[in-house]
């Protein structure tokens, strides 16, 4: 009888040498990805603060030059900004120049008189597109002209498409962690591995496939227009932009990380390799807030931390949540829950505490004030959040009351029901959260609300539509009009026609025409000149389809 051959161990080296070597070529990919990264200084969601001239102003004489201050430092998108005359001709010479969040545009200075329409389109470091309009008159305002240039809105398809991705990301992410640690720590040996690692690689496949999605639509998304909008040249400027050199450095951490992922899912994976698995997966949860909001903070590095400890608690949390749903429960013995059930609960202990303590800082640096808190989008998606989270916090302390009376293992249907209620809310959660960070923070929003003396702000609601109005500043002479519309769960609500008048009864003041421009399929922006202070009503008709519209109306008090 011949006796069985053992496997050579040096085929185990080799494989694990040749895993090693594949990481080092993957961190080498990050390394230059990391040395193409331009040095551009940190900055925040930028909006518009003030221009000059002044929009809706009328000056005596053509300006040289139109300045535009941001609230935050800006970059440029070629071709996005433009300077248009009373007869529709360009009046903008040359390229604008950027001086962190000072654009100033050259213009004819012999220009006609009339009204004159600048519209721009930005990119704000955090790299949300930034886009809007306003016009100024010389000697005397005239009907203002329209561009025909290149349309400047976003599209809706592409702005959905970007934050359906960012949510795949999370789900991608969240799929990979929870069974790469359990796998590697909690796993019984009896059970059979492959289910939990085809959901595994299953993660890697949908994180990698979102990054590249993430890639392609930042293009229509800088440049404007539809899915395949953008030259090469535009997509360049997105990979050499700070967003895009993250991402390349997340898709070679990830691509380093899988040749190990390969020993560990088969729970062969040595130590100095977990080592450095668990390296490279730090790394690669910095890339999410580096690419977003939080590196654009008032304070970057401590926003950059406590996000990437939010994002990996998140991923640690729900992704054993899944597979303590999904796996562990249905097909673990009682002895086995015995030894599995305290260790999770002191994980997910562990990482909601890391959560908390993370999410409470992120409030309080992009939140700011008591005030945005309710009076921004951002602000009232954070309250939406926490609300949920309030929820989800209560359900897990159920799961850990089981745990601690030694009922989980007896009861498991109670434990799953549990499991699956604590991920049926974080599930809306992950969508809140894919939202608020396409969504401008509480601080510049409210810092930029309250830059005037005097600011009106209302939320108007109909069956059809919530229409937030801004009306700057509230007092007699020229005034600003913004108005966004939502769906009634907060959504932006596409409007296919504006219409708005203004009145003031007592001075018997019939309603003025507010004329109205259409920035984006949500977003409308007027000016209109109030010649008395008193309580005037507004009045407010927006048609959502060819037979739907209605109007809601509302009393602005002008100073």
């Amino acid at each position: 009888m011949t006796a069985a051959v053992p496997p050579r161990p040096v085929a185990a080296a080799d494989r694990r040498r040749a895993a090693r070597w594949a990481t080092l070529a993957g961190l080498l990919v990050t390394l230059v990805a990391l040395l193409l990264a331009p040095a551009t200084p940190a900055s925040a969601h930028a909006v518009l603060a003030s221009t000059s001239p002044t929009a809706a102003s009328v000056v005596s004489s053509a300006p040289s030059e139109v300045v535009l201050t941001f609230s935050e430092g800006v970059r440029q998108v070629p071709g996005k900004i433009r300077v248009i005359a009373p007869d529709g001709s360009r009046a903008d010479r040359g390229e604008p120049t950027f001086n962190g969040a000072v654009v100033t545009i050259p213009v004819d200075s012999s220009g006609a008189r009339g009204t004159y329409l600048v519209s721009y389109r930005v990119i704000s470091a955090d790299s949300h597109p930034v886009s809007g309009a306003f016009t100024y008159s010389v000697g005397a305002p005239s009907t203002p002209p329209t561009d025909s240039g290149t349309d400047n809105r976003a599209n809706p398809v592409v702005e959905n498409a970007v934050k359906v991705m960012k949510g795949v990301g999370y789900l991608g992410l969240l799929l990979l962690v929870g069974p790469a640690l359990v796998l590697a720590a909690l796993w019984p040996r009896r059970l059979s591995r492959r289910a939990p690692v085809r959901l595994a690689w299953s993660g890697l496949g949908l994180l990698v496939a979102a990054t590249l999605a993430e890639l392609w639509l930042q293009v229509p998304y800088t440049v404007g227009g539809g899915l395949f909008a953008g030259t090469g040249t535009a997509f360049g400027d997105v990979l050499g932009s700070p967003y895009g050199i993250a991402h390349l450095v997340r898709l070679g951490l990830l691509a380093a990380a899988a040749f190990l992922l390969r020993p560990l899912f088969a729970g062969a994976v040595s130590r100095t390799d977990g080592i450095i698995l668990a390296i490279l997966a730090g790394a690669t949860l910095f890339t999410w807030p580096l690419a977003g909001h939080p590196a654009a903070s008032p304070a970057p590095a401590v926003s950059v931390a406590v996000d990437a400890v939010h994002l990996g608690s998140m991923a640690v949390w729900l992704g054993g949540l899944v597979m303590l749903a999904g796996f562990l429960l249905p097909r673990a013995d009682e002895r086995e829950l015995d030894a599995i059930l305290p260790i999770w609960s002191r994980w997910a202990t562990l990482a909601v505490a890391a959560l908390l303590l993370a999410g409470t800082v992120q409030a309080l640096i992009e939140v700011a004030t008591p005030a945005a808190l309710v009076d921004t989008t951002y602000g009232r998606l954070l309250l939406a959040k926490i609300g949920l989270f309030v929820l989800v916090i209560a359900v897990a302390a159920y799961s850990r009351s089981l745990v601690r009376r030694r009922a989980a293992a007896g009861r498991p249907g109670s434990m799953r029901r549990a499991v699956v209620a604590e991920l049926a809310i974080t599930a809306v959660v992950l969508g809140v959260t894919a939202t608020l960070v396409q969504t401008t923070p509480a601080r510049t929003a409210a810092n930029v609300a309250g830059s005037s003396d005097n600011y009106f702000a209302a939320t108007l609601t109909s069956p059809l539509y919530s229409l937030q109005v801004e009306l700057d500043p509230a007092r007699r002479g020229s005034n600003s009009v913004h108005l966004y519309a939502y769906t009634s769960d907060n959504r932006p609500q596409p409007v296919k026609e504006w219409k708005a008048t203004i009145a003031l009864p007592s001075a018997g003041i019939e309603p003025i025409d507010i004329p109205l421009l259409a920035l984006t399929d949500n977003h409308a922006y007027g000016e209109v000149n109030l010649p008395a202070a008193g309580e005037w009503q507004v009045r407010f008709t927006l048609r959502t389809s060819d037979i739907d519209q209605a109007t809601v109306t509302a009393t602005v008090p002008i100073k």
